[in-house]
């Protein structure tokens, strides 16, 4: 086999089987039972767009955008976003074969991608913008922004992947989403609301307009990225590929907590680390608590992201989310950035000879490891209830930010020491169908703690901060951590 024409007949006979009627049947029947449950769903989205232009809620909508794209792109960019499957990477892309060929499929997954995220998009812009008028033609402009976006951004991070001086421009992208987000977020509560409900009342001509310079952008940004393809460096798409057959295993399993391991040993495999001599005073616990501070401090760009997303709370409120749905991305936030710093309870709860070597006991041990996700949780949520407090004032939250830290290490302690997902549990029927208890405990393992050590701040969130309330979260709350790391779960 000398050429790409014996490689690909050999591939078309060996590893491919001809598709008949059934396997036809079988795809429309699917597309069609996937548009009968979606089309409802589209319909009321579309009866709940707000005919007035309300500034606020545009900023926020609009922030909360533009942070979307943004952590797409960054997804994108870490992911590949060019890849194939393990036994193609191994044969295919090493081979003669046109690059172009061995990654058709790939591409037009990300097109589908690009075509159902877009719209998504181009609904949320809407919903943020509000319709005054022409609202059919509007939400066509919309998706059609939607898609542009999307395309544009997935061909710059296939530009990317393929070359550096795109990576820098992605970057650039990126920082520029940011600032735009943050831009926005300002002019929606300060002079600039007149800039945003301008934008929103725009006639339907410069909606048209602006939606045809964006696809004719997003369209060069492709036809370069579909030139790009053919040179792109194979060792790229080795590595991408490698990268979405560990997120593949992991889902196929269904243990996304492997893939925070992958993450993790992947970052320090790749560092140089200077050798210091450790202070001859810290020792036990101490150390333990100063170990975790240190590897944190390395990671600054996690702090820093960590710090930005103390608005998103605040830009839920305000971009129509409500109460609910600022609480519900407050904890799920909180709890994010306190289990940040759990990864050391996650390595002694998996290997205990390496944990009794800081010679320290289990209780001591646990009870340090909880001083960094404690510090964490505690500051996010501070900062962020005190975000929400200027949004929507009525009452000091921000003082249960700290008061909730105790809880927030207990959940986030939890979370890094729960085993793998037991799929050997019973399945329950629910009215809204089966329901496998396995993966469902496995997700509430830790939040279920944060949330009872946390309950007097939810009393206080329903029903006004008081001072007995106070007392009791800070009470409650420490009581929760003591009696969980009081009892250590062997690992």
């Amino acid at each position: 086999m000398s050429g790409p024409v014996e490689i690909r007949s050999f591939v078309r006979v060996r590893g491919r089987r001809r598709r008949t009627w059934s396997d036809r049947y079988v795809t429309l029947l699917s597309l069609g039972l996937l548009v009968v449950l979606v089309a409802p769903l589209i319909g009321r989205a579309v009866s709940a767009l707000p005919g007035d232009v309300d500034p606020a809620r545009a900023g926020a909508g609009l922030a909360l955008i533009a942070l979307l794209l943004a952590g797409s792109l960054a997804l994108a960019r870490v992911v590949g976003p060019v890849g194939v499957s393990a036994a193609d990477a191994a044969w295919l892309v090493l081979s003669p074969l046109p690059r172009r060929g061995v990654l058709a499929r790939t591409l037009l997954v990300l097109v589908v991608a690009c075509a159902v995220g877009g719209a998504a998009l181009g609904l949320a812009l809407l919903s943020a913008l509000g319709g005054p008028d022409a609202l059919a033609l509007r939400l066509l402009a919309s998706v059609v922004l939607g898609m542009s976006w999307t395309l544009g951004g997935m061909a710059t991070a296939v530009l990317a992947q393929a070359s550096q001086p795109w990576d820098g421009r992605l970057t650039a992208v990126l920082a520029s989403l940011v600032v735009v987000a943050v831009a926005v977020a300002v002019m929606g509560t300060g002079p600039g609301q007149g800039v945003l409900s301008g934008i929103a009342s725009a006639p339907l001509a410069a909606w048209t307009a602006v939606a045809s310079v964006s696809a004719a952008v997003a369209a060069g940004l492709a036809g370069r990225a579909w030139a790009a393809v053919a040179r792109i460096p194979a060792r790229a798409i080795l590595d991408a590929s490698t990268r979405a057959g560990l997120v593949a295993d992991a889902f196929v399993v269904m243990d996304p907590g492997s893939l925070t391991w992958i993450a993790e040993d992947a970052h320090w495999r790749s560092r140089v680390l200077r050798s210091r001599a450790w202070p001859a005073r810290l020792r036990g616990a101490a150390a333990v608590a100063r170990l975790a501070d240190r590897l944190l401090a390395r990671r600054p760009g996690l702090l820093a992201l960590a710090a930005a997303t103390t608005v998103l709370p605040a830009l839920a409120a305000r971009a129509g989310g409500g109460t609910a749905g600022a609480l519900i991305v407050l904890a799920a936030g909180a709890l994010t950035v306190a289990a940040t710093g759990a990864a050391g309870a996650r390595r002694d709860a998996g290997d205990a000879a390496l944990a009794r070597l800081f010679g320290a006991g289990p209780r001591a041990l646990l009870a340090s490891r909880a001083v960094l996700p404690a510090l964490l949780g505690g500051s996010w949520s501070t900062l962020a209830l005190a975000g929400l407090d200027i949004v929507a004032p009525g009452g000091p939250f921000w003082l249960l930010g700290g008061l909730c830290a105790p809880a927030l290490a207990a959940g986030a302690l939890r979370m890094a020491r729960r085993r793998p997902v037991e799929h050997a549990m019973p399945v329950m029927d629910t009215p809204f169908g089966s329901v496998p208890l396995g993966p469902v405990l496995w997700a509430l393992a830790g939040a279920d703690l944060a949330v009872l050590g946390c309950l007097p701040a939810l009393m206080a969130f329903a029903g006004g901060v008081t001072g007995p309330l106070l007392a009791a979260q800070a009470v409650w709350g420490a009581a929760v951590l003591a009696a969980y790391c009081a009892v250590p779960r062997r690992a």
